[in-house]
């Protein structure tokens, strides 16, 4: 059935190619976040696991919204990790890194979704595309919110 919703199939498309750029990186942050909540040590162990576990939960939720756009509309959303990653400028460590190196790489992460989301809302803007134009606005100040939040902890 044809999709009606005010915007051609080239919008359609540039806009869930943005939000498959922001899903992978969301993606990407969201497994490094995860990682850390698991192996983080020292003495600032219990309120980083905890924060790492709210930060992830976070993530994990946005996934799942970015991904229903993509199919909103009317695309299929990259379904296997390999899929997710190939749109991802954040990169897994080798090993782990020590709590400060955590949290320098977490505020780097937010920092990437912040201008995959800045990018993605002018391509969603030029395609007249509000309900992306929205999601895209809430990352980035969810992204700029909890990168600023990691750095009071360095």
């Amino acid at each position: 059935m044809p999709i009606d919703i005010g915007m051609n199939d080239k919008a359609r498309q540039s806009s869930a190619q943005a939000l498959r750029v922001l899903l992978g990186e969301t993606y990407a942050l969201y497994v490094k976040t995860h990682g850390y909540h698991w192996n983080v040590t020292g003495p600032r162990f219990n309120s980083l696991h905890t924060m790492f576990m709210t930060q992830y939960t976070e993530l994990w939720t946005a996934l799942d919204e970015i991904a229903e756009r993509i199919r909103a509309l009317g695309h299929f959303a990259p379904g296997s990790s390999s899929e997710m990653l190939e749109e991802a400028t954040i990169k897994p460590d080798n090993g782990v890194p020590d709590a400060e190196a955590m949290i320098s790489n977490l505020v780097k992460g937010h920092e990437a979704i912040s201008r995959a989301a800045k990018i993605g809302l002018k391509v969603a803007e030029e395609n007249n595309d509000i309900v992306t134009v929205d999601l895209m606005t809430r990352r980035a100040d969810i992204s700029e919110k909890t990168a600023w939040m990691l750095r009071a902890n360095l």
